[in-house]
């Protein structure tokens, strides 16, 4: 047994070595090799100076421990502070510093990673940059007030009031993304329209001021104040710009394409005024992500760029009455419904008379040998509507899920008898064209420079025509419609504050059938084509604001799977401001489109509707091939602006059956293109409340049909001169205008009366448009007043007067045999006369 002090030895002696053991098993390590084992085990990045961890040694923490209680552990074994941010990014610094320094990091406020080299400016012109791990440090002075900028960043200036010698600052830097968005001119034509630095027109619907004769912001008829762009005969359903057809225009509302545009036959819009947000117009230099089209893209959007209130408002004119409403589900979601009618059940007012005399105006023919009248009687029965359905839904912070639905429809139903040389003659006709469109669209913002959107869209088009001939116990039906489906996927990613790179993928699948039957004789022919289309797209720009150079450059590259072809369509912007004052741009395109619409007979559904959609067949129909190009100097200063631009423009594969010939091509079918150069001018002023503008407008557009026996001459849509002048008042919320349009008159072929036998006539003409119809003049008046109750709700009264002169102006001509006379007619048509036009709107 050992004695007391024995055992009290060993007793210590025990707990030393069990003491060492411990010690051993604890061994120290660099702090620099912990925190890379800690960086590995939970992501993280740790930010430090060599100086502050060289040296520093201490035992491994327990695995056991939370990354907080790890953090906690090394403040308390070491001299340092850990500042943790957003679990990612750790900044480590001395506890104690040296009252006389200032410290900081400097990092990005988008993914809170340190700015390397970023620039500190301090008063007394000292400047230090910052190190990889964004920290820098100087001397205390007694403003301590200094200033950070780094390329890609908004700069910054920083002032210390009382500054924690403890704790380092934090600093953070704001992307300079803002120098990618569109650069704008102020206010052109009218207030709520604007052009991009990119080279085409936004409308903003909700802030339009007004334009003569247009009381309500409709896009058909608003892009018709812009130079290049003409409707021949008033029609919404007849744009024209640079010389092209109107089925060679892109119309898309909210990415579905629209295959009508019009109601009334084109004299309305069939989008609805007071439901878009914004309208993007390009003639020339679009994005690849428009395809289909050889000529303009009118884009329309309904979404708005900011959530916006609860809204309720309803209006009517003497046309069309409409109601909409935007309903807020939750602060995430949304809903908007629009509807509108045309009164014409219920009234027929002086507009509603105008509009049908125009589109039936054709009652009284004159006998081209015997200057008689013929005349028709007719009992009409029309009606139209459109309604709109959104559904808008964030889900999270990143993602967005938006449905649209759009329903658009004509009935028409005529009956018309005419009695000459005691033959009488009716018939009954019924006509009805309608558009549906569906679209589901989700977008996720990955981050601040990355984000995707994919659009499944369908758009649906019919058009039906009933044709019931009493006398001659025949009914004729006619059928057109159209099937679009679409998917497109678009990536867009911001490089840094100068460029930006866009890709993506469209499929479209069109399939288009056309119908027709005849009871007597007995005659049924139908014909169905389908065309599928893949596009793979790259697009790519650059924003320097310093050299005031944009570049924009993308290629389309379309793959058709029937012919087995590949179509590759570059597309080009570049503008350079000499200052801030003069700007110089150019554009260029190419594109194809693969449909089109043709005119088989002038007299397709009576008169009113003739054209029907086809699709190209590689051979006869040819795909429609566009290139075009465009010099741009745009110049404002001291309210003044001025804008000259100078184009050409060339599409090959066009045939006669889509240029709308009723002369002796109306039945040649053949192929070729078109020609075009012109000049575009637009000077305006602003003074005060007072804006006016003047545009003129000079083209040359010529067809090429090498295989007919007049191979060149003028093209049917060509308009040499056109001269618009307007002015336009806006005080608070009262507004009025006055403009006048003034063009040449459009190409039109004579008969060559000197050959013709008028005893037994045959129609003998000239060379294809040889002359041409009387100029066109026409002023046109506008005002709108807004005045708001006590109880917040507003009133909007308008009232326009087109034509105010009452000018009849020829907007075409053309002969025919009349079977029942034997003899030549000579038809012509003629705008609208004087038509006034009231509306009423209530906003809630």
């Amino acid at each position: 047994m050992l004695a007391p002090k024995q055992f009290h030895f060993s007793f210590f002696l025990f707990f030393l070595v069990l003491s060492v053991l411990a010690q051993g098993k604890g061994k120290t390590m660099p702090l620099k090799n912990i925190l890379i084992e800690i960086e590995q085990r939970y992501h993280v990045n740790f930010n430090y100076t060599e100086e502050n961890v060289a040296g520093v040694q201490l035992i491994r923490p327990k695995k056991s421990l939370s990354f907080e209680q790890i953090l906690q552990y090394l403040t308390e074994k070491t001299n340092l502070s850990f500042e943790n941010l957003d679990n990612k990014f750790i900044n480590i610094y001395k506890k104690e510093k040296n009252s006389k320094k200032i410290c900081g990091y400097v990092f990005s406020n988008t993914d809170r990673k340190p700015i390397e080299n970023a620039n500190i400016h301090l008063n007394d012109g000292t400047r230090i940059t910052t190190d990889s791990n964004g920290y820098f440090e100087f001397e205390k002075d007694a403003e301590n007030i200094f200033s950070i900028s780094h390329i890609g960043f908004i700069a910054k200036k920083v002032i210390i009031r009382n500054f924690d010698s403890k704790n380092c600052l934090k600093i953070l830097l704001e992307s300079e993304i803002t120098e990618l968005e569109e650069i704008k001119t102020n206010t052109i034509l009218a207030s709520g329209i604007s052009k991009n630095i990119e080279g085409s027109f936004e409308i903003k619907p909700k802030k339009f001021g007004i334009l003569p004769g247009l009381i309500e912001p409709d896009a058909l008829q608003a892009m018709q104040q812009i130079p290049g762009v003409n409707s021949l005969d008033e029609s919404v359903s007849s744009i024209n710009v640079r010389g092209g057809t109107h089925d060679q225009n892109l119309f898309l509302w909210n990415g579905i394409r629209m295959y009508q545009t019009g109601h009334f036959f084109g004299l309305i819009s069939v989008f609805n005024p007071n439901l878009a947000h914004t309208i993007s117009i390009f003639k020339n230099g679009s994005s690849a992500f428009y395809g289909e089209s050889v000529s303009s893209v009118v884009a329309i959007s309904s979404t708005p760029e900011k959530t916006e209130k609860n809204t309720f408002s309803a209006g009517i004119n003497m046309i069309n009455a409409d109601v909409y409403a935007k309903y807020n589900l939750s602060k995430k979601s949304y809903i908007e419904v629009s509807g509108r009618k045309s009164i014409t059940d219920f009234v027929e007012t002086p507009t509603y008379r105008e509009y049908f005399n125009k589109v039936f105006q054709n009652t009284t023919i004159t006998d081209f040998s015997k200057t008689q009248n013929i005349d028709y009687q007719s009992d009409k029965d029309f009606d139209f509507y459109d309604a709109t359905f959104k559904y808008v839904q964030k889900i999270g912070t990143k993602d967005q899920l938006i449905v649209d639905f759009i329903t658009i429809k004509d009935n028409l139903k005529v009956f018309q008898s005419a009695s000459v040389n005691s033959i009488n003659k009716s018939e009954n006709n019924i006509l009805r064209q309608q558009n549906y469109g569906g679209n589901v669209s989700w977008k996720r913002k990955w981050n601040s420079f990355n984000t995707t959107k994919i659009n499944i869209c369908n758009s649906s088009y019919e058009l039906l025509g009933n044709q019931k001939t009493t006398n001659e116990n025949q009914i004729v039906i006619q059928e057109n419609t159209v099937d679009n489906n679409g998917i497109n996927l678009e990536n867009n990613h911001i490089i840094n504050s100068k460029f930006s790179f866009n890709n993506g993928y469209q499929f479209i699948e069109t399939g288009v059938a056309n119908l027709e039957r005849v009871n007597n004789p007995d005659f049924y022919r139908k014909t169905k084509d389908v065309l599928r289309t893949h596009a793979l797209i790259l697009e790519g720009k650059f924003n320097d604001t310093l050299s005031r150079i944009l570049w924009s450059a993308g290629i389309r590259l379309n793959y058709i799977e029937k012919f087995k072809k590949y179509i590759a369509e570059p597309r080009i912007q570049f503008n350079y401001a000499f200052n801030k004052n003069l700007n110089l741009e150019l554009l260029g395109e190419l594109k194809s489109q693969n449909f089109q619409q043709i005119i088989d007979l002038q007299k397709d559904y009576f008169g009113i509707e003739k054209r029907r959609w086809i699709i190209s067949n590689n051979s006869t129909i040819p795909i429609q091939r566009s290139r075009q190009v465009s010099l741009n100097l745009f110049y404002k200063k001291n309210d003044w602006l001025l804008d000259i631009e100078n184009f050409y423009k060339r599409v090959n594969g066009i045939t006669t059956a889509s240029q709308g010939f009723q002369n002796q091509l109306e039945f040649v079918r053949t192929t070729g293109d078109y020609e075009i150069v012109g000049t575009e001018f637009l000077i305006q002023k602003r003074m005060n409340h007072f804006l006016t503008w003047l545009s003129y407008t000079y083209n040359n557009n010529n067809y090429h049909f090498d295989n007919y026996e007049y191979p060149g001459f003028p093209n049917n849509f060509e308009l040499a001169h056109t001269l618009s002048w307007a002015g336009i008042y806006e005080k608070n919320n009262f507004k009025i205008a006055l403009g006048t349009k003034w063009s040449s008159g459009r190409p039109k072929t004579s008969p060559d009366i000197s050959r013709m036998d008028l005893a037994n006539p045959v129609l003998i003409y000239n060379k294809p448009n040889n002359t041409n119809l009387n100029v066109f003049s026409q002023v046109n008046f506008s005002s709108t007043y807004k005045w708001e109750s006590s109880k917040g709700i507003q009133y909007k009264l308008g009232i326009s007067i087109l034509n105010i002169l009452n000018r009849k102006n020829e907007i075409s001509e053309y002969y025919r045999i009349n079977s029942l006379s034997n003899s030549i007619e000579d038809v012509e048509t003629f705008s609208l006369q004087r038509t006034p036009n009231l509306s009423f709107r209530v906003s809630l």
